[in-house]
């Protein structure tokens, strides 16, 4: 990936909006999670970092659609994006929540994967032609709202649409993965 281009930031350069974000960030459902992925550049732009991580604390935390759900979306889009951070963070959760290590792996080796669950196979239509096409089909849309509800629907879109904007910060900061993270994508820069 290159160098990265925001140096780590020291407790004491933070200004009062950045500390704030930090402990918003602690101090909610993630937990104590270090400032690294997407929060370590948010958190440099303090007010708007606020505002996007109490979106993505919304998003994966306060919504009706099950975690399966919510995991599988959030790696489709990721590995559209071929964004690694994402990718390797998610995958585990991913498959902790029950989505299965074949269907993730699929995904990841750009391989269509085989769906014996309904909802996820729907999530991964929606969010694949939400990517590719920017929109849903009418009739696309249709089985989405007969399955996941119109709540659903607007929660199912809208993570689709945070998790794009946690990749292109990802990729445009070029943020590496972690130590403990292994490179889903290693034939990507």
């Amino acid at each position: 990936m290159g160098m990265i281009r925001l140096p780590p930031i020291k407790n004491d350069q933070l200004s009062a909006s950045q500390i704030k974000v930090i402990k918003a960030i602690q101090n909610g459902p993630r937990g104590d999670i270090p400032m690294t992925g997407p929060f370590g550049v948010w958190l440099r732009a303090g007010n708007i970092g606020d505002a996007i991580q109490n979106l993505g604390a919304s998003l994966r935390f306060e919504t009706i659609l099950d975690e399966k759900v919510k995991e599988l979306a959030i790696c489709i889009v990721g590995h559209h994006y071929k964004t690694k951070f994402e990718f390797a963070y998610h995958e585990r959760l991913a498959i902790k929540s029950g989505v299965s290590a074949e269907i993730i792996n699929d995904i990841k080796n750009d391989s269509a994967p085989s769906f014996i669950d309904k909802r996820l196979n729907l999530t991964h239509q929606i969010a694949t032609q939400l990517l590719e096409m920017h929109s849903i089909t009418d009739e696309l849309y249709q089985q989405g709202f007969d399955e996941f509800g119109e709540q659903g629907m607007i929660e199912l879109v809208s993570l689709v649409g945070y998790y794009c904007l946690v990749s292109l910060t990802l990729n445009a900061f070029k943020i590496p993965i972690d130590k403990d993270m292994k490179d889903p994508f290693p034939d990507e820069r």
